[in-house]
């Protein structure tokens, strides 16, 4: 097993632990900051769960259906993730809401903070965890989980303070405010999961700096006397690069093949992390006018 799958096997299993564990309390004692954070729980839970599959299939080896894979699955499990965080937000946005226009007292208020440290305290070592493993792959979907995990610790750590206002003051409208806060921030830290997502399902290009890393190596190769049409896209791990390199019309087939090896190998090691494919077009001449007019057709 891979160590992304091992990373979303444990963070389903932490997900079901703390499931459990809130939604139990969150119904028991009536508070909606607890109960925001067990339904928020839940969809960690499906997410996890959905992304061990989305993995599992992006995996999987080019075939005659997939010729360049399916690596796309890492960005789009992304988008939903962060569809989903967002759509909870606002259930919790709501449930607050309706808790101010009607309220109710709270029960169980030690217990809920007592579960809400021990919530704490898991989730912090998962998110460590999952970061470890993002590091060391370069994964999307891991690296989306950990920032989502990493968003309940700050809410966890939010329900656990409004928990102690309210075992200390007797205020209940402390939890709906918070409710209230948690949903604006789960909303916020959802949008850069979705837009990097929608980014990769776009085939935007990579970022300038990326791109200059790349303009460095091809230039730096004397013998190549120009390039153009430098194309890049970003699918999950993957990267896809493109280039018309050009070269003196007296250079041998073999010699050229020999700097075109090169130049793809360079360009690999700028991106160690990824799994990078260059595709390189020779050319005797440069080209670059005849192809700006037939790519307008």
């Amino acid at each position: 097993m891979s160590l992304e799958k091992k990373a979303t096997v444990v963070s389903t299993s932490v997900a079901s632990l703390l499931v459990i564990i809130k939604m139990t309390v969150g119904i028991l004692s009536g508070s909606i900051a607890v109960l925001a954070s067990a339904i928020d729980s839940l969809l960690d839970l499906t997410v996890s769960l959905f992304n061990y599959f989305a993995l599992h299939n992006a995996e999987k080896d080019p075939d005659d259906n997939f010729n360049y894979g399916r690596s796309k699955i890492e960005p789009l499990a992304a988008v939903i993730e962060g569809t989903v965080i967002s759509l909870s937000a606002l259930f919790i946005l709501y449930e607050a809401l309706v808790k101010i226009a009607h309220p109710r007292e709270m029960e169980f208020v030690g217990v809920s903070i007592a579960v809400m440290i021990i919530s704490v305290i898991i989730t912090l070592f998962l998110v460590m965890f999952l970061n470890k493993i993002a590091k060391k792959t370069g994964n999307m979907v891991i690296r989306a989980d950990a920032l989502h995990y990493k968003t309940d610790i700050f809410s966890n750590g939010a329900v656990l303070l409004a928990l102690g206002l309210v075992f200390f003051t007797g205020e209940s409208l402390i939890d709906s405010i918070l409710g209230i806060g948690i949903g604006i921030y789960m909303i916020y830290s959802a949008m850069p999961i979705i837009k990097e997502g929608m980014l990769m399902l776009l085939d935007a290009a990579l970022k300038e700096d990326d791109i200059q890393k790349i303009r460095d190596v091809i230039e730096g190769e004397k013998i190549v006397t120009a390039y153009h049409h430098l194309r890049t896209r970003e699918s999950g791990s993957h990267i896809f690069i493109s280039v018309h390199v050009v070269f003196n019309v007296s250079i041998s087939l073999y010699d050229a093949h020999l700097v075109s090896d090169k130049i793809e190998d360079k360009i690999r090691r700028l991106f160690e992390d990824k799994k990078v494919h260059v595709l390189i077009h020779m050319d005797p001449y440069d080209d670059s006018e005849i192809n700006d007019v037939e790519d307008l057709y």
